[in-house]
């Protein structure tokens, strides 16, 4: 992960409202929930900063409880797992999985060509009821974004190099652990 500049919680608010309008019409448009979980993020210390993210950094995001839309089996038990973990149920569950969630189903099957949009992450889990449970405390977690990850990660998409745009709230020298490819933007390419 390269981090690319710090950055004012208005621009994040804004680009969000931007890609993901709290108003748009569709049956499970749930951008309101997005944008309560922004202004979560909001009261952890050490503001937002701007972010490329890798496929290995997106495959390591760790999403909260997440019940497949009102689907039969959740996606995401309570204690959490990374979009990795998340796209191998999807993949092993087939069409059994489908059929069972079909309104999460079909937010994957219509983000899997979606353009890249940024990513929404924190270095710690919100204070909500779905992120209560996580067993990892601290890392890339995820705020918004769980649908077009693992879609993209299932059609293949998810780009190697520092290609995707995102948004971290939260402290990033938390995710400098040794041997962690965290970048400052500083640096020499």
């Amino acid at each position: 992960m390269e981090i690319v500049t710090a950055v004012a919680y208005s621009e994040v608010h804004d680009a969000y409202l931007r890609d993901h309008p709290v108003e748009r019409g569709h049956e499970a448009n749930t951008n309101v929930y997005g944008e309560e979980n922004l202004e979560r993020a909001d009261r952890i210390a050490d503001g937002w900063w701007r972010v490329r993210l890798t496929r290995a950094d997106v495959l390591g995001v760790v999403l909260p409880w997440h019940l497949s839309e009102g689907g039969e089996h959740e996606l995401v038990p309570r204690g959490g797992l990374t979009v990795a973990r998340a796209a191998e149920r999807v993949r092993a569950g087939g069409a059994a999985w489908t059929a069972a969630n079909p309104v999460c189903a079909a937010k994957l099957h219509l983000l899997r060509r979606a353009p890249f949009t940024p990513l929404y992450l924190c270095t710690a889990p919100v204070d909500h009821p779905d992120y209560a449970s996580l067993a990892v405390r601290a890392g890339l977690i995820h705020i918004d974004g769980l649908h077009r990850m693992l879609a993209w990660e299932l059609a293949g998409r998810l780009p190697e190099g520092a290609g995707l745009d995102g948004y971290l709230a939260g402290d990033p020298r938390v995710l400098a652990q040794p041997g962690a490819a965290v970048r400052t933007g500083d640096e020499s390419a």
